[in-house]
């Protein structure tokens, strides 16, 4: 710990964090049982991270049908779906790429709501893109939603804070009025 005026402590953040996303996983599966739908996850950069953070909730199960890790490129395009000319094109750090992905997990999974997560982790850039670029999705037969993150941090800090944010949109659109027709 710093002894600078207005220095944050990482291990109470670190511990923050946790928190918050523990808080935000049992949220979420507390809307999803409500709305009576069943999540799927595909992971990329997170790489188990959110699903790790849902099943540490009891009673998980009754909502969360299970998780890909689809940190290969190739996996995204074989096991998901995602177009392989469009990654081709853009990379795996794209809006649509986080979209397809929350489409195919939902399909293959046989889910009601996809969750995605796809981006740069760091230390180092990639594919032109700065570490902490991250595009999250959440995906429906009713309905999608994106958000394109900027984070900043280390790695660990990037993998926590996009888990906490892809479970924080998902209960969003969850909890949106008027988001369309509910299975």
């Amino acid at each position: 710990m710093s002894d600078r005026p207005g220095a944050r402590d990482p291990v109470k953040e670190e511990g923050d964090d946790e928190g918050r996303c523990a808080y935000a996983a049992t949220g979420l599966l507390r809307a999803a049982e409500r709305r009576a739908v069943t999540l799927a996850i595909a992971e990329s950069l997170t790489g188990g991270q959110v699903a790790s953070t849902l099943v540490g909730v009891p009673g998980a199960s009754r909502v969360l049908v299970g998780a890909v890790i689809a940190y290969a490129t190739r996996v995204k395009a074989q096991l998901l779906g995602v177009d392989g000319a469009h990654l081709e094109r853009t990379g795996p750090v794209d809006r649509d790429v986080a979209l397809q992905m929350a489409h195919g997990v939902r399909r293959l999974l046989r889910a009601d709501v996809g969750l995605a997560t796809t981006g740069v982790a760091g230390p180092r850039s990639a594919g032109g893109h700065p570490a902490g670029t991250v595009h999250i999705a959440v995906a429906s037969s009713w309905g999608e939603a994106h958000r394109e993150l900027h984070l900043n941090g280390d790695r660990r800090q990037i993998r926590r804070r996009t888990a906490l944010d892809v479970i924080e949109l998902t209960m969003e659109f969850l909890n949106e009025e008027g988001c369309g027709m509910w299975p």
